[in-house]
């Protein structure tokens, strides 16, 4: 693909201030053996067809025909495919009947993914991938598909070089690819007793759920609970039936569990994190190995993901919040706390240690009355989280248990009416109004925030938490917060409450502090963002 000694900026002899351009490139040659192979397997039905059309008229040539046709279609993907990365552009042209071009700037590039299959693997060639943090189709996607895994450090070096130099400095060169694993602090590392996490999440549910759905929809349920069925089966049989789905429903579950340990072991296998001080390298994988490359200044911070059955078990997951890139760009599975914890506030101290100080409209120092003040860099891993108070405890449970009474009331009705209630109902309205109240409760204690003052060597940071059975805590960079919104509904208003919504154009975009007493709400805009507020 690329040869030793590419520069990012004009040959030698080029003419001062004039850059030239670079050649047109093709990617790696055995890729001619891999397209084939791969557009055959794709196209087994045509070649069924084919057979079974030359079997009957006694004419084998359909099928030889129908094979050399997709092979040649296969082989000119690699005569049609050149690529250049240039000084401020990298381009990629594809297609044989519609020729198209796909132009990046490289200030765009975000991040850089490189992942390889095991036929890959095999030839020793994998898949680079330049993530610009736009959405795109597959087609409008900008990936080499055939790359010499020896030359994917230079490449990774050349496409995240920051092509923004200062006014009389040439753009480093980079002479000669890289040949050692990447240098920096290891932040993470999997460990094979973390499958143990994989199927506390809320997946299993998911997949678990259509399943029964569409068995009731088929008239299990009329089976199940209709009593004349049961009579007629008889008491034995009436055992047996229950029996009969608590076994189907174990076995669904013990199916669904074992996939998501599989699907958890093949995809973060070997699972490294490292931390060079400029860039973020995260690799994993037993069969397709994928290694992505992030740019640390454009971090703004990482969520801190705790499902209810993962956080019951003492697991956690996290995200990195970042411009550009995927809402959810993970950076460990489903993992014990603790390595989620560390791994971190390795990340935040690292950050802190290498980055230089960034400035909003009123600075980013200070201090701020009622939040918890620290120096610590990776304060934001362990800062207790203030408390929104009986008023949003209240909510919490009147929005809880409303429903239930309306629920109550109608079914009091309808048994004061004339047909009546069979007590089994009653149990199963006694246990769910239970589950509520502990559901509400776990969203108040899930609740809070907390707001850490910058200094000169760091920014302030806003924490935030919300949520019971899919709980985040968010903490983000205040230099990263382009706007507030504070919303109150109806019932907010009556309650004294608000949420602030803290825009940005990192991670999803919108994080939220839930129902916080109004009277604190601008006092916590001013402590993060100071100035922000102007005349109100």
């Amino acid at each position: 693909m690329t040869e030793p000694g590419i520069t990012a900026g004009a040959p030698d002899d080029a003419p001062t201030g004039m850059s030239a351009e670079p050649p047109w490139r093709r990617l790696d040659g055995r890729m001619l053996l891999l397209h084939p192979v791969r557009e055959v397997v794709r196209f087994i039905p045509v070649l069924i067809v084919t057979v079974i059309a030359g079997s009957r008229s006694d004419n084998p040539m359909w099928s030889l025909a129908a094979l050399a046709v997709i092979v040649g279609l296969a082989l000119t993907r690699w005569f049609t495919t050149t690529y250049r990365i240039g000084p401020d552009t990298v381009q990629l042209r594809r297609g044989l009947l519609q020729r198209k071009t796909l132009t990046v700037p490289r200030s765009r590039i975000r991040s850089v993914d490189v992942h390889a299959d095991l036929m890959h693997r095999l030839l020793g060639l994998v898949v680079l991938a330049i993530g610009t943090g736009q959405q795109a189709d597959k087609q409008e996607r900008f990936h080499l598909d055939g790359v010499d895994a020896r030359q994917v450090p230079e490449l990774r070096a050349l496409l995240l070089h920051d092509v923004e130099s200062p006014a009389g400095q040439d753009v480093p060169q980079i002479s000669q690819p890289e040949s050692q694993p990447h240098k920096g602090i290891e932040i993470g590392h999997w460990q094979p007793a973390w499958v143990r996490y994989a199927p506390l999440s809320l997946r299993g549910l998911a997949v678990i759920a259509p399943i029964v759905g569409l068995a009731f929809k088929f008239g299990i349920a009329n089976v199940l609970f209709n009593a004349d069925t049961v009579k007629e089966i008889g008491a034995r049989g009436a055992v047996f039936l229950t029996v009969a789905v608590v076994i189907v429903l174990a076995a669904l579950i013990v199916v669904v569990t074992l996939g998501d340990c599989l699907r958890y072991l093949t995809t973060y296998f070997g699972l490294r994190v490292i931390d060079d001080g400029r860039t973020l390298h995260i690799s994993h994988g037993l069969f397709t190995t994928r290694q992505t490359t992030l740019d640390l200044a454009r971090l703004r911070g990482a969520t801190l993901k705790e499902p209810l059955l993962l956080r019951l078990a003492g697991g956690a997951e996290l995200d990195a919040i970042m411009t550009g890139t995927s809402s959810r760009q993970k950076i460990l599975p489903q993992a014990p706390r603790t390595a989620v914890d560390h791994t971190l506030a390795q990340l935040l101290t690292s950050r802190r240690q290498h980055r230089q100080p960034i400035t909003v409209d009123g600075g980013i120092s200070g201090t701020a009355t009622g939040y918890h003040v620290s120096n610590d860099a990776a304060a934001p891993v362990h800062v207790a989280l203030i408390p929104h108070g009986k008023r949003a405890r209240r909510r919490r449970f009147t929005r809880a248990l409303t429903p239930l009474l309306l629920i109550v009331v109608m079914m009091a009705v309808i048994d004061v009416a004339g047909p009546g209630i069979p007590l089994w109902a009653w149990i199963v309205l006694a246990v769910v109004a239970v589950i509520a109240l502990a559901l509400a409760q776990d969203r108040y204690r899930g609740l809070g925030h907390a707001v850490i003052p910058g200094d000169a060597a760091g920014p302030t940071w806003l924490i935030t938490r919300n949520g019971s059975l899919d709980r985040d805590r968010d903490c983000l960079e205040a230099p990263g917060i382009i706007g507030w919104t504070v919303r109150q509904t109806f019932f907010q208003r009556r309650a004294g409450l608000a949420t602030l919504v803290a825009a940005t154009a990192a991670g999803k975009k919108r994080y939220r502090v839930v129902d916080v007493p109004l009277e604190q709400a601008w006092s916590l805009i001013e402590a993060v963002t100071p100035g922000r507020l102007g005349q109100r």
